[in-house]
């Protein structure tokens, strides 16, 4: 099973950008969306039916034009959880999973911490995301969480380390408690395969950040432990430019 993840920025502005021609051409079968800053009313479903999605799955934020995520899938699941029951993160469309017989795939899209308020907010979530995931993996161990995390893990995650040390998305409490969350049972699909320093999924649009490759890497396909001898690839496409984002993708062997 090929699976996507993909901050989009907006799935409106994507779409403009060729967004749909890319997705076409990607042969994969899930792809995770975050992002979307849309609801359903706003899109024309039929353009990724006639790609082969015809099982997609949106779960917008409250507030319009902000946040929410989507799964698109070109096999049926036969279940679809939207969001995580938890209403403040659902409120904001930030959790929606589907599962298959063998695996469940989780679409996330975990705060940015902008300013103090919403630092505290990011906390606050990452605690109790942190709960409802271990209590989870009780019914699901074959669990694969896609997404936009908003923290680098490792000093070779980010281009500066030592002067965004202070900076919300590579905080030491942050970086630490996303090694208390793969310790409770993931792998960092990309890098069980790759040790390669400056690789990124995130680039500012400021100061020619991209061009210059001054990225984060912020978005992971972490996978259960129970599949991750089932990794066949795990790579980063950051030649696709739909969002200051890019693509990340995890291949399985099921």
């Amino acid at each position: 099973m090929k699976i996507i993840s993909y901050n989009v920025n907006g799935i409106r502005a994507a779409i403009k950008k060729g967004f749909i021609e890319w997705l076409k051409n990607s042969n994969t079968d899930v792809i995770c969306i975050q992002e979307i800053k849309a609801n359903t009313d706003q899109l024309d479903l039929n353009l990724f039916q006639e790609i082969g999605y015809n099982y997609n799955y949106w779960f917008s934020a409250q507030k319009k034009g902000y946040s929410g995520v989507a799964i698109l899938s070109k096999y049926k699941p036969h279940h679809i959880e939207y969001g995580t029951g938890i209403d403040h993160m659902d409120f904001e469309g930030r959790n929606i999973r589907i599962d298959f017989e063998k695996i469940s795939v989780m679409s996330l899209y975990l705060p940015s911490g902008t300013n103090v308020a919403r630092l505290e907010y990011k906390f606050q979530y990452m605690k109790e995301f942190m709960a409802y995931i271990g209590k989870l993996k009780e019914d699901i161990p074959n669990l694969v969480i896609c997404g936009d995390y908003n923290i680098c893990h490792e000093a070779i995650d980010i281009h500066d380390p030592i002067r965004n040390s202070k900076i919300s998305g590579f905080l030491p409490w942050e970086r630490e408690w996303l090694s208390d969350f793969m310790g409770m049972g993931f792998t960092d699909s990309f890098r069980k395969l790759n040790k390669d320093p400056d690789r990124y999924s995130w680039w500012s649009y400021r100061a020619n950040s991209r061009v210059n490759n001054k990225g984060w890497r912020i978005d992971y396909n972490l996978v259960s432990n129970t599949l991750s001898d089932k990794i066949k690839s795990s790579t980063i496409l950051d030649k696709i430019v739909h969002s200051d984002h890019c693509p990340i993708v995890v291949e399985l062997n099921l």
